[in-house]
């Protein structure tokens, strides 16, 4: 019997420890999860967003999500909508933290900015509705006071006001002209008033794209400089927006012959927009999609930053084949002169077979003379050369392919300030490149390797 003690004891924390874990831990948990719901402004995810309505005193604008990827604005018209813009507006939203409830069933809303508040948005979530109006901001400039109109409650929330003051419909409109993808190009042509330009996308649907002008010329394109057009195209945006009427059957009497069209090809079909300066002096420029829809203002500055030259489009390095190709490079300057030959992919002297190079130096040797590019074009077609010391160079490098076939060619002669004169298998004409590569060759005895060279790569 002396047991009984100690076993009611075990009963009773038992019992204790039962009712602990199966009734108050998970009413916790649920006060807990209700906390931190209480804490989200929106009951809902963004990807359950179907329907945003945003009102100011500049009107209202209503938008439907159209599938994943896309937004359409369905009053006061119906066009397409700023992705961008919409995502921004929604993603402030479902972050947004309420950092304290201020008042429930406020009498006055006029204290906190909600008696006339700057946005009111309602969002839906299929058969779910929020309505929330942002007022002033709170006690510190990086929090807003908002009215849910469900709680019937003013809430202290960590929204800014950037995310939500002077948005007018303009901001959610779709701005930008061109939509596409790089990598998903066939072709993109340039159309200026004398000229036009015509790329090809050599690796199409592959991470990074491939150009080559076809067009006025066959020739390999500077990727880099493709590239950044093409960003810039990104780039394209309306300042404003002129739907049809009276306005723009005015201004579209004006335009004439655009400064630049241009016309990209996908398998999905094309994409057309002309850009326009009518008067200069205006400081205006429009560009136009299609003849039945808005015209748009862009900045000037725009045609400028979309208009190349065919020089400033074409793979501007002189040698004319890439490092990887060349089989034998034959150097020769005024003091130096040798060639190197490749074999299985080591590097050797023609006249010293046997002499261990150093293979990063000769490795740096090559892709310099490969890829040495032309920074400015002097003439476009062959000229007299002894005007640019380039009858008498001051270096030449000739590049032998694979095939035992020369296919590069690279003459340096006179430098003129910063920069040497200079002509390349690739380019036809006269170019200026840095002459720094003169100062970059090495003599024979530098590419030798040294006996403790030898000696570690024997070991």
């Amino acid at each position: 019997m002396r047991y009984w003690p100690t076993l009611l004891l075990l009963f009773i924390l038992a019992g204790l420890g039962s009712y602990l874990y199966f009734v108050e831990l998970p009413a916790k948990q649920s006060e807990e999860k209700q906390i931190v719901a209480q804490q989200n402004l929106l009951p809902f995810a963004e990807t359950d967003i179907t329907g945003l309505t945003v009102s100011t005193p500049q009107g209202v604008v209503e938008m439907k999500r159209r599938d994943q990827k896309g937004w359409s604005i369905t009053a006061p018209l119906q066009t397409d909508a700023d992705m961008r813009e919409v995502q921004s507006m929604i993603r402030a939203l479902v972050t947004g933290k309420v950092l304290r409830s201020v008042e429930e069933n406020p009498s006055a809303l006029a204290p906190f900015g909600l008696e006339q508040p700057i946005t009111t948005i309602t969002v839906t979530a299929g058969a779910q509705q929020e309505t929330l109006s942002i007022g002033d901001n709170g006690p510190l400039s990086s929090t807003l006071y908002v009215h849910r109109h469900s709680s019937h409650s003013v809430l202290l929330t960590d929204l800014t006001t950037k995310s939500f003051v002077n948005k007018t419909l303009l901001t959610f409109r779709r701005k930008d002209l061109l939509q596409f993808v790089q990598a998903d190009l066939d072709r993109v042509r340039l159309t200026y008033p004398t000229t036009e330009i015509v790329l090809y996308n050599l690796s199409k649907n592959k991470p990074k794209p491939t150009w080559k002008i076809r067009y006025p010329i066959e020739a390999e394109a500077d990727q880099t400089e493709v590239r950044s057009l093409l960003f810039k195209m990104e780039d394209l945006k309306a300042l404003g927006i002129i739907d049809p009427g009276p306005e723009r059957t005015a201004i579209a009497k004006t335009l004439t012959t655009p400064k630049l069209k241009i016309t990209l090809h996908t398998t999905d079909g094309d994409q057309t927009v002309k850009l326009y300066q009518p008067d200069p002096e205006s400081g205006e420029a429009f560009a136009e999609t299609r003849p039945d829809a808005p015209l748009y203002r862009i900045n000037p500055l725009v045609i400028k930053d979309l208009s190349r030259e065919l020089f400033t489009l074409q793979d501007k390095r002189l040698l004319g084949i890439d490092y990887t190709e060349i089989a034998m490079l034959s150097v020769k300057t005024r003091d130096k002169q040798y060639v190197l030959i490749n074999e299985n992919g080591q590097w050797v002297l023609e006249d010293q077979p046997t002499e261990k190079l150093v293979q990063e130096a000769a490795d740096l040797l090559v892709s310099r003379v490969a890829n040495l590019p032309a920074e400015e074009r002097v003439t476009k077609q062959a000229a007299a050369l002894a005007p640019y010391g380039l009858v008498a160079p001051t270096a030449e490098f000739v590049a032998t392919g694979r095939d035992g076939k020369i296919a590069g060619r690279l003459t340096l002669g006179t430098q003129a300030g910063n920069l040497i004169y200079a002509t390349g298998e690739r380019l036809q004409g006269v170019f200026q490149a840095r002459p720094d590569l003169l100062n970059q060759i090495p003599a024979k005895a530098e590419l030798v390797a040294k006996p403790a060279d030898k000696n570690a790569s024997a070991h």
